[in-house]
């Protein structure tokens, strides 16, 4: 209409593009994944065995240990290896071993750069530490030097795989050995603690989600921390197997190169002397089987851990445990009473994740195309992730069991509510009394089916049922002080005699 003005706004299409901020580039580099993020202090001792860098490094540390082998031998095989090779003095090894022991953001740095010319990551390696016996380099440290005579032992008669398969299980043996493990059994510690300070707390069992035969709060806890400890024990007793052979197994390169040398023992004697356990029969790599050993081992403490938490938040929701409110923590963004079980179910989720990634490396690891394809390469680079987000489960349940009291005053209104689940003692003590030749104990299923089966019994119905079925004296006895609270069994000392 004439005369009126439009408030309308244009559409926010007819709006010109607001910049936007391409978050790739902003400096330091945001990371892609949580692990590297918003879980990073959960999970970065293990970047210090697991990351692209610690690679480099242990891919360092062997050449750098084979290369003084080659010159010095090592255990029963006296060096040189190589005829003519130098004899290193005690000042040169040490100063090889500082190769891989200083390697920090600025060799980090320059290694990249080497790699970017030889677009081959050991190539790369082999090329930096040779800078390092250079005589410019190496003199003005030790002075009169024979490392630039070594340099051309450097990755010796070796293929990429050789190095590689020594610097994973390195890598994985330090991440497990330092980091997961010790991890893993604080846990099974912290809830073993648990279970002995619950094992004669009454709880009533729940089978198929009904009511069932009482049980203990630490009885039930005993049993996870019984099965954890279990794959602990498998775990601790892991092989780490090693090899370095060739490029396709066979010493070839080795057995042509120098004829005179008992290539197999120098190869074993290598292996062992880096602590991992020699494999002496091989295609170009190194079969990776104790990898998926591993890895299933890891996974399947993952699963019972999974349990672990299923089991608790339902435990949560039944009441019978109590969550420790965190002063100034929110539970919901809506509801201010809530206290979520947020530790378990973050636990859950990465222990999903976690277990996917591990069944992917065994099912991988251990199929390679004839003599060798590189499917392998890539997807070890994962073994940080798969470890990583069982690492972060294992903190949140730690965390998350903290939080945690027993109402024991719940749980025992919850017995009281449910004494039919006494029809299993009194219909087991009938048959007992049957066989001891008390009549009238015929049918005892059936009569306390019959009495209890979808629905209710109190105290005194169960009571007067008991003294109307002519049981012996002490029997009958025994049972009329029998309640849901008290019919736990042997729980209590089953904790105490077997959970250690």
């Amino acid at each position: 209409m004439r005369g009126v003005t439009s408030t309308a706004q244009p559409h926010v299409t007819d709006q010109p593009d607001a910049p936007r901020v391409n978050l790739a580039d902003v400096t330091p580099p945001i990371a892609l994944g949580p692990l590297d993020g918003r879980y990073r202090g959960a999970v970065a001792p293990l970047v210090d065995h697991l990351s692209e860098a610690a690679l480099n490094r242990a891919r360092l540390h062997v050449e750098v240990e084979w290369l003084i082998v080659l010159c010095n031998g090592t255990g029963d095989v006296a060096g040189p290896v190589v005829p003519g090779a130098p004899t290193l003095t005690a000042a040169e090894v040490a100063y090889l071993r500082q190769i891989p022991a200083t390697f920090g953001a600025d060799e980090i740095a320059e290694l990249g750069a080497i790699e970017r010319e030889t677009v081959h990551d050991v190539k790369a390696v082999e090329y930096f530490i040779k800078r390092r016996l250079a005589a410019d380099v190496a003199a003005p440290v030790l002075g009169d030097t024979s490392l630039p005579a070594a340099s051309e032992l450097v990755h010796f008669a070796c293929t990429s795989e050789d190095v590689n398969n020594l610097s994973y299980a390195l890598m994985v043996r330090g991440a497990v050995v330092d980091v997961w493990q010790p991890a893993a059994e604080a846990l099974s510690d912290q809830l073993a603690d648990m279970a002995r300070e619950h094992a004669a707390v009454p709880m009533l069992s729940r089978t198929h989600g009904q009511p069932a035969t009482p049980t203990t709060m630490g009885k039930e806890l005993a049993v996870l921390a019984h099965r954890l400890r279990r794959q602990l024990r498998r775990i601790g007793g892991a092989e780490f197997l090693g090899k370095l052979n060739g490029a396709t197994g066979t010493y070839g390169a080795h057995s042509v190169a120098v004829p005179g040398a008992d290539w197999p023992a120098v190869s074993r004697a290598f292996v062992e002397h880096l602590g991992l356990t020699w494999n002496p029969l091989t295609t170009q790599i190194e079969s990776h089987d104790w990898q998926a050993e591993v890895y299933a081992d890891v996974a399947r403490f993952n699963r019972i851990l999974h349990n672990l938490a299923t089991d608790v938040w339902t435990y949560i929701s039944l009441g019978f445990f109590r969550q420790i409110p965190v002063a100034g923590a929110t539970g919901s963004s809506t509801m201010p009473h809530k206290v979520n079980p947020i530790r378990f179910e973050n636990a859950e989720a990465n222990l999903e994740i976690s277990c996917s990634l591990l069944d992917t490396l065994s099912a991988t690891l251990v199929t390679s195309r004839l003599q060798r394809d590189l499917t392998d390469s890539t997807t070890q680079r994962n073994i940080g992730p798969a470890f990583g987000h069982s690492l972060l489960a294992i903190d949140n349940v730690r965390r998350g069991l903290r939080a945690l009291a027993v109402d024991a005053d719940l749980m025992a209104d919850d017995l009281d509510h449910n004494w039919e689940v006494l029809g299993e003692p009194v219909q087991s003590a009938m048959r007992a009394a049957s066989v001891a030749g008390v009549e009238g104990m015929e049918n005892p299923y059936e009569r306390l089916k019959e009495l209890t089966r979808g629905q209710r019994v109190d105290g005194p119905a169960m009571r007067e049922f008991v003294a109307g079925l002519g049981l012996p004296d002490d029997v009958a006895a025994r049972l009329a002080e029998l309640t849901p609270a008290s019919y736990v069994g042997l729980a209590e000392s089953l904790v105490a005699t077997y959970l250690d």
